[in-house]
């Protein structure tokens, strides 16, 4: 299966052209691009107040707010240092580049900018591992609304943190597959002990929220992760928080890969069927025909 990147080639990709044009000399040009992500995120890349040598990168998240009850100022501050600045208006995050101050280590500046968006992520991630680590149990649970319809729920106890996904399936074909997908991910715990355990719920939520406002209905499932220590360790956690903050978009876009596949399946097999019949139609037998005056013709 294939992992989605968890960086934006965009912003990478712009600002690395931008990078290189000015450390080679060349003239400055004019940039304005504003392009979505996953979640609804939204980005832009501009020239604050039309400074060419200038380069603002900004993101607009509908649940920041809630990313910032978990620290999420205090983490990218520590990421990003001087580069952040204040939110452009519209957004809530924007970081600046001086094209000429070009950073010695621009291609670390510039994967850091790509992964806006994850570091956003990370500080909920961040702070319920160390819950973990250090033993407390009973803290209030996170609740991220990540989507207008969906949420990610995380609570943190001695021995490990659960992450549950709530995601909304738009057809029942998806349901079906989605189920499939998690049937996968419990088998591949059996190929791997060190994998964290999954579990799959349809309709009802899980027990742990069970006294919360969680939704319920036919369209609606609950993934629930198990991460251990080995997952939330210092030197682990990284990885667990790049694989996991993507989740809900991997399961989705694999079920609509599936469902692409199935159909063009569907569409050789049915060219094949039609290709079966047109050579087992038997010929029409010719017939002949009289005029009114009496000439005969074959039709």
């Amino acid at each position: 299966m294939i992992l989605l990147e968890i960086n934006n080639r965009i912003i990478e990709d712009t600002l690395s052209l931008k990078f290189e044009s000015a450390s080679n000399g060349n003239k400055p040009e004019v940039v304005e691009v504003t392009f979505a992500d996953f979640d609804g995120v939204l980005y832009h890349i501009s020239n604050p107040d039309g400074d060419k040598t200038k380069v603002m990168v900004s993101i607009s998240l509908k649940f920041y707010k809630e990313l910032q009850e978990h620290g999420a100022d205090e983490l990218l501050k520590r990421v990003y240092g001087n580069f952040l600045i204040s939110p452009e208006a519209g957004y809530n995050v924007s970081l600046l580049y001086d094209l000429d101050s070009i950073p010695a280590d621009k291609e670390e500046v510039i994967h850091q900018a790509g992964i806006l968006k994850r570091n956003c992520f990370a500080s909920v991630f961040e702070k319920y591992f160390n819950y973990q680590e250090e033993g407390r149990e009973g803290e209030k649970r996170a609740v991220v609304h990540y989507r207008d319809d969906e949420s990610m729920y995380l609570e943190a106890k001695k021995d490990r943190v659960t992450v549950v996904f709530s995601t909304v399936f738009k057809d029942d074909d998806d349901v079906i597959i989605g189920k499939v997908f998690m049937q996968e991910f419990k088998e591949g715990r059996r190929a791997s002990h060190t994998a964290p355990q999954v579990l799959f719920s349809h309709r009802e939520p899980p027990l742990e929220l069970k006294d919360t406002d969680a939704a319920v209905g036919d369209n609606i499932g609950y993934i629930t992760f198990v991460l251990f220590p080995r997952h939330t360790s210092p030197n682990a956690r990284d990885n667990t928080i790049n694989l996991i903050h993507t989740f809900r978009d991997y399961l989705h876009y694999h079920i609509k890969c599936s469902k692409a596949y199935i159909h063009t399946r569907m569409r050789a097999k049915t060219t094949d069927f039609l290709k079966v019949l047109n050579r087992a139609r038997p010929d029409a037998e010719k017939k002949e025909m009289k005029t009114i005056t009496g000439k005969t013709f074959s039709r």
